[in-house]
Order: C-alpha cells, then structure tokens, then sequence
C-alpha cells in the first residue's frame, strides 16, 4: 500500500507542479476564414484571443506543422537594429515606435517592416510587439519575417502587461517561453495511450494482491 500510494503522490506532485504553468496552444490554420493569402499586398488578420500571460511561468505553444517554422525555436529579443538577420523565427521586439512615421501609433504592420528590413533570410516566424494604440503586447505571426508585404495574423493580444509596467516586461520574454509541436503520429500516440493503460492497471492489480493477500 506504501509504494503505490508514494508513487501516486509522485504523479500528482509533477501534474500540480505543472499546473503553475500555462500553455496557450495555437494548433489550426491561423489565415482560416479570411482571404489573406489570396489577395496580394499585405493582409493584417486580427481575431486574437485575450489572454494573461505570466512571463515567469507560461509558454506559447505553437503547432509547427501549420506555421511551417521547423522544431526548433530560434529566438531573439532586442531592439531592431540588433536583431540578428538570420537563423531566427521567433523575434521579441523592444523598439516600440517608427521614427520614419511617428505620427501612426506603433501596431502590427509597422513592427513587421522594421523586422522585415532588418532580417534577409527568408521564412515564416513570430514576433512579439507593443501596439501604440492599444498600450500592450501582441503575438503575431508572419508569413516571411523578411518581406515587408507577408501577412500577418494577429494569435495572442496579453491583456495584462500594459502601459509602461508591460513595455518594461517585454525584454523579459525569453526562448522558454515558447515551444513548437509536432502532433504525435497515430502509431505514436496509441504507444503513449498503451503505456498509460498498462501502468494504470498494473497499480489497480498491485492494490487487488495486497488485499487478498
């Protein structure tokens, strides 16, 4: 009864330990429903979800196969003149205004040309930015980081980090907090289900001996 009822304790201690975390899962088509990638010239797709996000503890968790971004998170955070111009798919922003039209307040598409200019290699990425108007950070995702013209489709708006206790938070972010997946194939995911069942069941016929016993 002790060692089932220790290693239980162990299950539950690693779900609660995880549960101080959030993963906010973006898994589907993000241009679904809307016509952006048809229509030439750059298209800004908004319909992002309202979330709180805790920089310390929570993750971004991105479906690769439907961004076409790869396994690996390559990750910077600076402002733009110090961005690298290559071997990077997921950009924090911390220039938060554009000198050559500073009479637009800062939003999606302006932060997408600074990177855009600064970045020559092309590919799809993600960048985190602190909209003007809306006084708090967006996470966006881009078709080409480097083509000033790729759509755009807006994922997260963090409704908790405004004003200037939120741009100050915004050289915080680090690659930690986020991570791409790739859905498990059937074979694989029936391999996890199997595992799971034959653990479950060897504790529940473990318990059924000790009490015959």
């Amino acid at each position: 009864m002790y060692r089932f009822t220790l290693s239980t304790a162990i299950v539950v201690l690693i779900f609660s330990t995880s549960a101080t975390a959030t993963a906010f899962r973006f898994d589907t088509d993000p241009f679904a429903g809307s016509t952006a990638l048809s229509t030439p010239g750059r298209q800004i797709v908004a319909g992002e979800s309202f979330i709180s996000f805790n920089i310390a503890t929570d993750i971004f968790s991105l479906e690769s196969t439907v961004f076409g971004v790869g396994s690996q998170v390559q990750f910077a955070n600076n402002v733009v003149g110090s961005l690298p111009t290559s071997n990077v798919n997921v950009v924090v922003l911390r220039t938060f205004d554009d000198d050559a039209n500073s009479g637009t307040p800062f939003a999606a598409g302006n932060a997408a040309t600074l990177i855009a200019n600064q970045i020559t290699t092309p590919g799809p990425g993600f960048f985190i930015y602190f909209n003007q108007g809306l006084d708090l950070p967006r996470l966006v995702f881009s078709t080409d980081l480097s083509e000033s013209t790729a759509d755009l489709k807006v994922l997260f708006r963090m409704t908790n980090l405004t004003g200037p206790a939120g741009r100050d938070a915004i050289p915080t972010f680090t690659a930690s907090n986020f991570e791409f997946t790739t859905v498990p194939e059937p074979s694989s995911l029936l391999t996890i289900m199997t595992a799971a069942g034959a653990f479950f069941a060897g504790g529940y016929a473990w318990r059924r001996r000790r009490a015959s016993a």
